[in-house]
């Protein structure tokens, strides 16, 4: 299969982890993020590209801790300086990327690295890779020298992890003062663990340690998956008045970099080792970024849930209120007995006298002007009541989320203050329950069209029948208890017969049940906009558990690809990278004085020892 199907697998993930987002402090959220990052910024700093162009020349970064020689290294295999080493640390704070003159085309485009600018004069920041050519550099090998892995500027550190990210192989600079630090060893391990191609060199070796510090090297190297990765072991030793170390020092690295960049099965191996090694540690870490939305995800999902809850109770309430008579009281009382009257006109109602009762009609006729003050008073003591329990309900979301520490953090970061209902929610109320009068209004006269030129519906009129139909919508569940039944209850029972005497006694339930749906609807639509709020909130912090399901899919995607994707050495053996295989020969230039040794291989590592004979 070729590796048409693999990159697009890699683009999908590439894609899925870029939108992932994890805004809440979580436990572990702060490294899955970057994770999340770092693999993002590996796929378009080193897989897509070195998938793309297999074929490219080979690039080692030359990656350690300060002070480590990392520049006088890379200036003394090339023979001159091409990297000024510093003298304040950070040591060194820009990119310096070595190329045989036919390979530019390669490095000056954004082939990798396309985050950085280019530039072939010395840069002084960490955003430019500086391109030098240099004609004794073998075709098909490039060296980069990269920041300090323990620099104390975090930009420079953030840019030697990306480098190193970008290689194909690690030379990884150390001194024998330090090789036993723990920032290189998190390095080492992480160069293990994705299976890259990596070289050490141990620098400033003092002669009378040469035999027992590189071998210690070489059995940390062992124990950590290191293995088959080469030592070399460089003497302490003085620089030239050019600042380069003696040729004799450097000639065996230099020469087994010359080889393995001319041995094409060699070089391949390498790259094809640490690419597959990259791309299984992509579909290794995925899991992990996947795993961390979705306790983002969860925790978000808490928070939706005690904002519903709160907004619910706050429904459930005012139906609970508009329904056992909670209304009938106050103005709303004092209003509808100005309307109806007391005494006669209730008994006369109760009592269905025929003669009486048709002369209250007709003495009601023309629809009385305290109808409108009852509906005012309805519409002044319901408003009351939703805007009572919309605020408390703003309070208990507020506080449920001021107590969890996901909520605090959404809190200080949404856009509202969710604190109190909104501003515009008096506004809103007040409008709902006007629609809702109109909505009994619009009931009444669609039900009492073919009553309109009854006596009774006369006498009441529309507006009359409307407010008898709020005073029993409140007085659904007989909720009027103790001294309130005398009045209250007759209030409710009173309008009950009105309606009945209208409409029939089945309609009036009818009419009823109808009427507090509307108001029901009206209220839920209401504590809905005050609710999506907080839902709004938890929506701009990005986290999305679709994003979690499709990075899984696309790493499964991406493993299945891999797996059938013949280009890449699945299960194949690890590139040789031992000196003692490959023919350490004399580049021109000085004459070599060194020879390599290989005290135990699969023990202890490799170890090139060089003497200096002159």
């Amino acid at each position: 299969m070729s590796t048409a199907a693999l990159a697009e697998a890699l683009v999908r993930l590439r894609d899925a982890l870029a939108a992932v987002r994890l805004p809440l402090g979580l436990p572990g959220s702060a490294e899955a993020g970057k994770s999340a990052r770092d693999l993002v910024t590996q796929l378009d700093d080193y897989v897509l590209p070195r998938l793309a162009t297999l074929d490219a020349p080979l690039l080692a970064v030359i990656g350690g801790s300060t002070g480590a020689g990392k520049s006088t290294l890379v200036n003394s295999l090339v023979g001159r300086e091409v990297s000024r080493p510093g003298v304040i640390r950070p040591t060194t704070r820009s990119p310096v990327l070595v190329h045989h003159p036919g390979d530019l085309e390669y490095f000056s485009s954004e082939r990798i690295l396309p985050g950085l600018g280019r530039s072939f004069d010395q840069a002084h920041d960490t955003s430019t890779l500086q391109l030098v050519a240099e004609p004794s550099l073998p075709p098909g090998l490039a060296l980069l020298d990269a920041p300090d892995i323990d620099s104390v500027v975090a930009e420079n550190r953030a840019l030697a992890a990306q480098l190193l990210a970008a290689a194909d192989l690690w030379m990884f600079v150390t001194s024998a003062a330090r090789y036993a630090d723990a920032v290189p060893w998190e390095y080492l391990r992480a160069a293990a663990d994705r299976a890259a191609a990596v070289a050490v060199v141990l620098q400033r070796v003092p002669p009378a340690a040469m035999g027992e510090v590189p071998p210690h090297l070489g059995r940390l190297m062992t124990e950590r998956g290191l293995a088959h990765s080469p030592l070399f072991a460089v003497p302490e030793t003085t620089v030239d008045a050019q600042g380069l170390l003696p040729d004799a020092a450097v000639s065996p690295i230099r020469s087994w970099l010359a080889t393995l960049a001319a041995d094409q099965v060699s070089r391949q191996a390498v790259v094809l080792q640490t690419l597959d090694g990259a791309i299984g540690s992509l579909v290794a870490r995925s899991p992990e970024v996947a795993g961390a939305v979705d306790g983002q995800v969860e925790a978000l999902g808490q928070l939706r849930a005690d904002a519903e809850k709160s907004y619910a109770e706050a429904v459930r309430t005012i139906g609970v209120q508009t329904a056992d008579g909670t209304l009938l009281r106050g103005e709303v009382l004092a209003r509808w007995q100005d309307f109806v009257g007391t005494g006669e006109f209730m008994r006369a109602v109760e009592q269905k006298i025929g003669w009486l009762r048709d002369k209250i009609w007709s003495t009601l006729k023309g629809e009385p002007p305290q109808a409108n003050e009852v509906k005012l008073a309805v519409e002044s003591g319901l408003e009351a009541l939703v805007r009572e329990e919309g605020d408390a309900a703003a309070e208990r979301a507020e506080a449920a989320w001021a107590a969890n520490a996901a909520g605090r953090q959404v809190l200080q970061s949404s856009r509202e203050d969710l604190s109190h209902s909104s501003p515009e929610f008096s506004a809103a109320v007040s409008k709902a329950i006007r629609d809702w009068q109109g909505d009994v209004l619009d009931i009444v006269s669609e039900v009492g069209a073919s009553k309109r030129n009854t006596a009774r519906y006369l006498a009441l009129g529309v507006n009359g029948i409307g407010v008898a139909l709020m005073v029993v919508v409140f007085s659904q569940t007989g909720g009027i208890t103790g001294a309130e039944v005398g009045v209250a209850g007759g209030t409710a029972l009173l309008a009950q017969r009105l309606l009945e005497a209208v409409f029939g006694e089945d309609a009036v339930r009818r009419l009823a049940k109808q009427a507090k749906d509307r108001l029901d609807e009206h209220i839920q639509g209401l504590m809905s906009a005050e609710l999506n709020r907080y839902l709004r909130a938890i929506a701009e912090t990005g986290a999305d558990s679709a994003i979690a399901t499709e990075v899984r899919e696309a790493t499964q995607a991406l493993s299945a690809q891999r797996a059938e994707t013949t280009a890449l050495p699945m299960g194949a053996p690890r590139a040789e990278l031992d000196p003692a295989r490959l023919a350490v020969e004399a580049q021109p230039g000085p004459t070599l004085t060194g020879e390599v040794l290989d005290p135990r291989p699969l023990d202890e590592g490799y170890r090139v020892e060089v003497r200096d004979e002159a």
